[in-house]
């Protein structure tokens, strides 16, 4: 079975939030980190995972994404800092 997640990287706390959706949310932070995809994240430097939650399917983390990247700024920090208040790369727990 096949999971999929809904991310959130940082450039630092409380810094450039970017919001986003994959299947393999391993390979995905290391492209991110590594630079490996032109757009936002490499422009701004954001490369710390600070949330992700799993879902069953493609379609509920799309329609999840969508609704978080809706959300006003203050209502994403504190989903991060639910779970994740000192604002932490969880990059190495995934790996």
């Amino acid at each position: 079975m096949k999971n999929f997640f809904v991310y959130i990287l940082s450039s630092k706390r409380n810094g450039t939030l970017y919001t986003g959706v994959t299947s393999n949310l391993v390979k995905r932070i290391y492209e991110h980190k590594s630079n490996l995809i032109d757009g936002f994240t490499k422009k701004y430097n954001v490369h710390d995972l600070v949330w992700y939650e799993m879902h069953e399917t493609a379609e509920s983390a799309i329609v999840r994404e969508k609704q978080i990247k809706k959300w006003k700024r203050k209502w994403k920090i504190g989903l991060i800092e639910k779970d994740n208040y000192e604002w932490k790369d969880l990059y190495e727990t995934i790996i």
